[in-house]
Parts: structure tokens; sequence; C-alpha cells
């Protein structure tokens, strides 16, 4: 997937998580790939309003949703530290495109963890 926008293009996603060996860097890439599918997908669809945004970052949250599952087999959960740097991340996918009015709570709406 290419990324046009150079912001994202230049951001290493959920880079402070992979120092830790708590969470295992395979789950950790996937989730990185969850978050440049969305940017691939605002690129693409080029949401017009918020409520189109935040229907992208639904789908994206329950991609993450799923993989916490992922963690728990492994022994890791996408606690405390995660869970701030994956919001983290995602406020500044919609911050990069355009979104900054974004509320991060309705970004994440749809997470569990």
């Amino acid at each position: 997937m290419s990324i046009t926008n150079q912001q994202v293009a230049g951001r290493e996603f959920l880079r402070a998580l992979y120092p830790s060996e708590y969470f295992p860097d395979h789950l950790l890439d996937k989730g990185r790939d969850i978050l440049l599918r969305l940017c691939a997908r605002i690129e693409a669809e080029r949401p017009a309003d918020l409520a189109g945004l935040y229907a992208l970052t639904a789908v994206a949250t329950l991609e993450f949703n799923t993989l916490q599952e992922e963690f728990w087999a492994a022994g890791s959960e996408i606690e405390t530290m995660a869970r701030d740097v994956i919001a983290g991340d995602f406020e500044f996918v919609v911050s990069a495109y355009g979104f900054a009015d974004a509320d991060l709570e309705e970004v994440v709406a749809e997470r569990d963890w």
C-alpha cells in the first residue's frame, strides 16, 4: 500500500511499544498494518466529513479488538501504555488527514481495549 501523505509515510506507528519485550513484535507489526490500512482507506475514500471518517476508524478499531485476542494468546495485552500509544497514533492519523477537530473518543469508540 502506497501512502502519499508525507507526514504519515514517515511515521513509525506504535514505535514506543517495540522496545518492550511484553509486546510481541509480530503483533505490533499487525497493529502497524491496521493503521497503515486506515491511512490507505482515508486516501482512497477521502471522507468528506467526520461521519465518513468515523466509519473508517471504526473498522480499524474493530481490527485492534480482534488483535487483542492474539495479544492475550501470546501472554500480553493491550493495556494502559499500549492503549495510549494506539490512541495517539489514531489521533495523529486523523489530524494528518485534516480532521484535527475529530473527537478521539469517537475515533476509537468501538474499542474494547
